[in-house]
């Protein structure tokens, strides 16, 4: 059975975190898929285009070869599950990578009737980073769940940190990737 890891994220820009839970990742699945939905429930992507956002991730992933960028048409997990499914095959094994937050709203979430939690995860599992904190499953999904192990210094690697240093003018350039630098103060610098 083949194996595939999917980060889906806003990429906002993509930062040296993003690169760091894909290359954790790897231990689980032979391939990482940098997912960029078109949209996702519980973010408003504003400023910069998707298109933009596409050009910056195949620019991140270019070094690292089992690393590779996709477009989603849908933001939820147990959507982008199936969606994975139609170009992978039904037999594909999926594991989505998030951090610890991300892991209590997927957990927590209200989802519509009959796509509980509990029954989404017996088509996908999840890889959770301890970014920010360690994750402890619910002990009815934890054999669905594994932590990942991320170095702490990833705690203050985020996309909106980025922005905000960006906009501030102080240093950013040590966020992100070192080959995307000039794309992200192209990209994020016009007006």
């Amino acid at each position: 059975m083949r194996r595939l890891a999917i980060l889906p994220g806003s990429f906002n820009p993509p930062t040296l975190a993003h690169l760091a839970l894909a290359e954790q990742a790897l231990a689980f699945a032979p391939e990482v898929v940098l997912a960029l939905p078109s949209a996702m429930p519980h973010k408003i992507f504003d400023h910069v285009c998707a298109m933009e956002r596409l050009r910056l991730m195949v620019a991140a992933c270019e070094p690292y070869p089992h690393f590779s960028v996709a477009q989603m048409d849908r933001g939820l997990f147990i959507e982008m599950a199936r969606e994975c499914r139609l170009h992978w095959g039904p037999q594909v094994e999926i594991a989505f990578v998030c951090g610890r937050d991300a892991a209590e709203r997927i957990v927590t979430w209200k989802y519509a009737d009959g796509d509980s939690i509990e029954r989404q995860l017996t088509e996908y599992s999840l890889l959770v980073a301890s970014r920010l904190g360690h994750y402890e499953p619910p002990p009815h999904l934890a054999h669905r769940i594994t932590n990942l192990p991320l170095d702490r210094s990833f705690d203050a690697h985020s996309a909106t940190d980025v922005r905000t240093r960006l906009a501030e003018g102080v240093p950013w350039q040590h966020l992100v990737p070192e080959q995307i630098v000039p794309l992200v103060e192209q990209i994020y610098r016009q007006p």
